[in-house]
């Protein structure tokens, strides 16, 4: 076996030839004694001239219809028909044969023999695929893997390892148990009780999810009752990736959070996420962030004439920039991508930019969002997020632009920060010009984490444990919102569409997570047991590093409970308290002059004033405040 794994490709098809050469002769002498009952057959010179002029017939059959190209490891359906036609022809060039020679050949000789060849050339390279598959010699190397899910993308799954070099399934588990114990491409399917046993027992250290297909809620269900089992698990691409040709059935990630937490996203409102894109021009402040980046992919597929992309970083704009572009280049979609660099705290130059373009949409997604970073600088912190967000909105009222969406976040209600006490400001801020007369319609989205943002807990645990730990967590009990930031992105989008003038639109977060759990679910995932005192041999520890300035065991999204459901089903409007423009100005104007002198004193008094809900938990934590009061 080992030699036929090795032989080169000129000497595995001269055997296969040779082999199909005793098998036409063995099936036809076959047939005649099995037709004749007599050993005198042998001997019959008639009938060796008969098989001397069959044996190239066959030969040719085969070569014309290709079964020497076929590498057995892969042979499959096609194939077989293949051989059947072969099988078919040399039946017919026999009987044809027989009558031109003039040698008497028995009517039921040619069905005999028939099934006969049938079952040598065809049962032999079945026989030989199956044979090095799960040869020893060609799987001794490979991992042993455990593939969940035993339907047609397990199935597929399975066929492509078996193929490959580096993983060899032993075991398929399935959850139907109408298929238990039954043998499906060589692989016994087993139950998920039986789990624990073939690991042990076969030394397997991947478990392989096929469930592409599945919802979110039906394979978080499935984690729930696996992730402590000592394995790596692994899945499979999605299905619309396979479908679209993105990913291959044997392209192998890690486990998505998404997938953990079990969140369906809703299908998105065609007719909301068109309404102020389709056919317009569409500028994106932060373009480069997290939010804003996606924002502009979702953007892009709408149809819009002129994406503007307003981005501070040069490089996360030249990044977006490039992507944006060969993604229209792609759909084919004739959309001007306009990459514009500034600061949100130049009014001027945003202003411009706004009536230059003819902006008539704009998503403001710039900020400063990392809590424990704008509590070291607030000055900034405020600069940015407030009088970013007050010259975005007055640009906007300028420029004629039609609608302005505000991108918040859970952190402004009932803050306990500078940065969630900021955007609480920015929202204060668009709701008291929405009450001005104007053309423009402001409406702001207020949601919680997004997975995979920078600054995310998810990639920070990923590269904790590659590094072997420890994970960090601030505190055993905080608990977060999440949700991926696609569908952030969709909701934001929809929400804008909806708005009437001043709204407050927050987003339904589902259940919050606990990060303390997310992070063990990470450790379990990645094959690995939490080290603590009940495990000192575990693999992973959790420190826990106590709170940082300003951050909060738990975020909220309601101030109020004054809200109504919109029409969808993810989408709830907020009524909350709000100041008139003339009022928030002069709170402004103290605000701005306090920023310019850098008097911090000042600028938390007046944080506290206004109807943010401010609470803090610390003392002014600006380091260069700290410096001047240690000097």
């Amino acid at each position: 076996m080992n030699f036929l794994f090795q032989a080169s490709r000129p000497v595995k098809r001269a055997i296969s030839l040779f082999s199909d050469l005793m098998f036409v002769s063995i099936a036809f002498w076959a047939a005649m004694l099995v037709r004749l009952d007599t050993i005198a057959i042998l001997f019959h010179s008639p009938s060796w001239i008969l098989l001397a002029f069959l044996l190239p017939v066959a030969l040719i059959a085969n070569v014309k219809l290709g079964l020497y190209r076929a590498v057995l490891r892969y042979i499959n359906g096609k194939a077989a028909v293949s051989i059947a036609l072969s099988v078919c022809f040399t039946t017919v060039a026999l009987v044809f044969l027989s009558f031109f020679l003039n040698i008497d050949l028995p009517r039921t000789v040619p069905v005999i023999f028939s099934a006969f060849l049938l079952v040598l050339v065809g049962g032999s390279r079945f026989l030989m695929r199956t044979l090095i598959a799960s040869s020893p010699v060609k799987n001794k190397h490979k991992e042993k893997v455990i593939i969940y899910g035993a339907g047609s993308a397990g199935r597929q799954l399975a066929q492509s390892l078996l193929h490959g070099d580096e993983y060899y399934p032993v075991a398929f588990i399935d959850d139907d148990v109408r298929i238990h114990k039954r043998i499906i491409q060589g692989i016994t399917v087993y139950s998920r009780n039986d789990l624990s046993r073939l690991i042990e027992n076969s030394s397997v250290s991947r478990l392989l999810l096929a469930m592409p297909r599945e919802n979110k809620k039906r394979i978080a269900r499935v984690l729930s009752k696996i992730e402590a089992l000592p394995v790596e698990i692994l899945s499979i691409p999605g299905s619309a990736d396979l479908v679209s040709g993105k990913a291959k059935i044997d392209e192998l990630r890690e486990v998505s959070i998404e997938d953990l937490l079990g969140r369906d996203p809703v299908k998105p409102d065609q007719s909301l996420l068109k309404a102020n894109i389709c056919e317009k021009v569409v500028m994106v402040t932060g373009a480069g962030g997290s939010i804003g980046s996606e924002l502009c992919r979702q953007i892009l597929k709408q149809k819009p004439i002129k994406l503007i992309l307003f981005e501070l970083s040069e490089f996360a704009l030249y990044q977006i920039n490039g992507e944006l572009q060969k993604q229209a280049d792609e759909l084919g979609y004739d959309c001007q991508v306009v990459p514009l660099l500034g600061s949100v705290q130049r009014k001027n130059r945003m202003m411009t930019v706004m009536r230059t373009f003819n902006v008539q949409t704009v998503y403001h997604a710039a900020a400063y969002k990392h809590v424990p970073v704008v509590e070291h600088n607030v000055v900034e912190g405020v600069r940015n997020n407030v009088f970013g967000t007050l010259y975005a909105a007055e640009a906007a009222m300028e420029a004629n632009v039609e609608t302005f969406v505000l991108i918040s976040t859970d952190k402004a209600v009932r803050p306990t920060n500078v940065m969630g006490t900021t955007k609480r400001m920015a929202e204060l801020i668009l709701q008291a010009l929405a009450r001005k007369e104007s053309n423009t319609r402001y409406c702001m989205v207020r949601f919680g984490n997004v997975l995979g943002s920078s600054g995310s807990v998810v990639p920070l645990f990923r590269d904790q444990i590659k590094c072997g730990g420890p994970i960090t967590v601030t505190h055993p009990d905080i608990i977060r919102y999440f949700m991926t930031i696609p569908e952030a992105a969709q909701l934001v989008i929809q929400a804008g569409a909806m708005g009437t003038g001043g709204d407050v639109f927050v987003l339904d977060m589902g259940d919050p997570v606990k990060i303390s759990d997310l992070a063990v679910k990470m450790i379990h995932l990645s094959g690995m047991n939490v080290k603590d005192k009940h495990n000192p041999d575990g693999d992973i520890e959790i420190e826990y590093t106590g709170l940082r300035p300003g951050e909060k065991l738990f975020e909220e999204l309601l101030i109020g409970d004054d809200v109504t459901q919109t029409d969808h089903r993810r989408i709830m409007s907020a009524h909350e308290t709000m100041l008139t423009w003339e009022a928030l100005e002069k709170l402004l104007i103290r605000l701005d002059d306090a920023c310019h002198n850098f008097s911090h004193e000042t600028i938390r008094r007046l944080l506290l004033e206004a109807p943010t809900g401010f609470v803090p938990k610390d003392g002014i934590c600006d380091l260069v405040w700290q410096a001047k009061a240690k000097a």
